[in-house]
């Protein structure tokens, strides 16, 4: 007689005699082989059989494409893939079970503590409480949270999966509200049963919690994790149910990845856009002016005019016409275009005047589409760009809020293209190209894409929706750019391609938008006549390269750690006398430099030259020109460039500027070198 452990349907362990030969699973590995094993193998007995190394780093199991729990036994004939630590599932696992441990903590350090729901987020974790008497977790309580977690993961406690009826779980949990109200939730969607996972503790105390899983084995098998914030959130992100208390985790499969996690979370730290504007003087965010509303200031200000007078200068090059529409229309314009219907929420409340509801625009496009349709057009027009550096107003959660990245005002490099069937195709490449090279200025070079399809919510036919998908998917394949579709994520009047660059420390961010909108010309009954003489319905392409002036801006000042390339920066030469006395040659320089176009100041002579010298670099600014006795015999300049620890003295004045002119001309730097023009200043 041979023991075998399994579950039974509600995950408690037995021992089952197998009397006589035993009988045997077959399970496909991912390279296609057949495994053989005894009925009732779990993942951990497959990872065991393959070898050492796999047992020992395996934490789950793919089973037909669904991660399941390592010790759950596997069926004949599936198809299994053992998930390792280090992989992105592995990761998720990893997270969740950590999230689970911490609200154990939470329990046994707050007797009574209510715990909502705990997922895996983007290289981290949270939980959500509701702590008993009305307390509230501080900073300091972090330190106890974590030695509290590890000493459950010491225990090396098993996490038991085990599946009860709706009425047994609200028994299990009759005194964890939210988790109650998760189980009536899913008895109204139609479930007859929920996951629960157990943990023992040392001293044989339980602890459960409502989870779908996977989880790792056992506690034992965490470790490298630490807890990083504290924040307020509302049950089920709804401002009118109860404001819970977050605690948010970072947990990884190794020390060292941990620590480079941390070091990463430091540097993004180091370059975070709120913080450089604060430093560099370029915008801010006035309470009297409302959240989510920048202010920019001059030198700000100067970095948004370059960026938009580069994108007039490359639209009005390629074929784009210039238009400029009101920030607000009547709420007739919106109910043709659809955002009444689809998008009121994350519009402003309508302004009553004259018997008419004005709304400030959320979008562009009807207006542009008002624009096409003034007069009559001919199919010799098409294709027709429109192109506006138009600002909406869009009311996001305060919740959601994210300095620059995320604002209710913002500035769209908006274009609109109309264009004849046969034009699409080629339009699509063509503004594809035109996208790339744009964001290449800028000094950026990694590219990815993503091709959002129908939603559930949208408008017209399904035989036009792919269409338009079929078109940007061809587009896409032709630029050669790595693409992923996500799927139901388009808006509700059109298919969408998203691009996302990747910057100098590797985080993506969604900057362009390419969408093919089939309903609009519909809705508001555009056409052109064509050679033949008839009526065809255009097609309209909306796009918005940087996606809004503030965000890509944003984005910018982090790439670059504030160390914006010299075409860009606010203050491109920063001339400083070594004395009074040779204040009048350096204002005669700063004005040649301004006359040839470039952003020039001089500094006063009001305290040690080091100490200018290191402020000016502080600021970020690309060229510090030093001016002395020899300087002004000989009308040279002493040249310390960003970066670069020695200066160059006696250049003259006209090299210099030479030298300036061709670093403006030329594309900035690739995405290291200008980190580490950041990181020299």
């Amino acid at each position: 007689m041979k023991l075998h452990d399994s579950y039974t349907s509600r995950g408690l362990r037995r021992v089952a005699p197998i009397i006589g030969e035993m009988r045997q699973v077959s399970v496909v590995l991912p390279d296609g082989s057949a495994r053989q094993l005894p009925e009732g193998a779990t993942g951990a007995d497959l990872a065991a059989a393959i070898g050492p190394r796999l047992a020992r780093d395996a934490i789950a199991a793919k089973v037909n494409g669904a991660l399941r729990d390592l010790h759950a036994p596997l069926p004949d004939g599936a198809h299994v893939e053992l998930v390792v630590a280090s992989s992105p599932e592995g990761r998720e696992v990893l997270r969740h079970s950590t999230a689970h441990v911490m609200a154990q903590a939470v329990s046994r350090l707050w007797p009574g503590a209510c715990y909502a729901v705990g997922p895996a987020v983007e290289d981290g974790f949270y939980y959500d409480f509701d702590l008993p008497g009305g307390a509230h977790f501080v900073e300091e309580d972090l330190a106890r949270v974590e030695a509290e977690m590890r000493r459950i993961i010491e225990q090396d406690q098993r996490f038991e999966r085990e599946e009860h009826s709706i009425e047994e779980g609200l028994e299990i949990f009759e005194d964890q509200p939210y988790k109650r109200e998760v189980i009536a939730s899913a008895a109204q969607a139609g479930e007859k049963t929920v996951s629960v996972y157990r943990n023992v503790g040392a001293n044989g105390d339980v602890w459960a919690d409502l989870c779908r899983g996977p989880h790792v084995p056992s506690t034992g098998r965490l470790g490298h994790f630490k807890l990083t914030r504290l924040a307020a959130a509302y049950w089920r992100g709804d401002e009118q149910r109860q404001q819970l208390q977050r605690i948010y985790g970072t947990a990884w499969e190794s020390e060292q990845a941990l620590a480079e996690h941390l070091a990463r979370v430091a540097e993004a730290e180091r370059r975070d856009h709120r913080r450089l504007g604060a430093e560099l003087d370029l915008f801010h965010f006035p309470p009297e002016v409302g959240s989510g509303l920048a202010v920019f200031h001059p030198k700000g200000g100067t970095v948004r005019k370059a960026m938009e007078d580069y994108s007039r200068s490359e639209h009005e090059a390629n074929g784009y016409q210039f238009v400029y529409t009101p920030h607000l229309a009547k709420s007739t314009l919106f109910e043709i275009s659809g955002h009444l219907g689809f998008y009121k929420e994350n519009m402003y409340p309508p302004m009553e005047l004259e018997g008419a509801s004005y709304y400030v625009k959320p979008m562009n496009c009807p207006m542009h589409i008002l624009v096409y349709q003034s007069r009559q057009r001919s199919y010799r027009e098409l294709p027709m760009r429109l192109f506006e550096l138009g600002t909406v107003y869009r009311f996001e959660r305060s919740g959601v809020l994210n300095g620059l990245l995320r604002v209710r005002g913002l500035t769209q490099d908006d274009a609109h293209i109309f264009c004849a069937q046969d034009q699409l195709e080629d339009e699509l490449k063509s503004l594809l190209a035109f996208v790339l090279r744009i964001l290449r200025r800028f000094g950026l070079s990694e590219f990815e894409a993503e091709l959002s399809t129908r939603p559930e919510k949208f408008i017209g036919t399904l035989e036009e929706w792919d269409r338009a998908e079929e078109a940007l998917r061809l587009s896409l394949e032709s630029a050669g750019l790595p693409y992923r579709v996500a799927e139901g994520e388009g808006a509700f009047y059109a298919p969408k391609v998203d691009v996302h660059v990747r910057d100098a420390i590797g985080r993506r961010w969604q900057v362009s938008t390419i969408q093919v909108d089939f309903q609009n010309p519909q809705r508001f009954d555009i056409y052109y006549v064509g050679a033949d003489n008839e009526r065809h319905r255009p097609f309209m392409v909306h796009r918005a390269l940087f996606g809004s002036v503030e965000r890509f801006f944003a984005i910018l000042l982090e790439h670059y750690a504030g160390a914006l390339p010299t075409w860009l920066a606010p203050v491109q030469v920063e001339v400083l006398p070594v004395r009074g006395t040779h204040e009048q040659y350096a204002s005669s320089v700063a004005r040649s430099l301004r006359t040839a176009g470039f952003r020039a100041e001089v500094g006063v002579a009001d305290e040690p030259l080091g100490a200018r010298v290191r402020r000016a670099k502080l600021h970020k600014v690309p060229y510090v020109l030093v001016v002395g006795d020899d300087d002004v015999r000989a009308g040279t300049v002493g040249v310390n460039s960003r970066g670069l620890e020695r200066p160059d003295r006696g250049v003259p004045l006209a090299d210099f500027m030479a030298r300036l002119a061709a670093e403006v001309a030329a594309p900035p730097a690739p995405a290291d070198e200008g980190a580490q023009a950041g990181l020299g200043v």
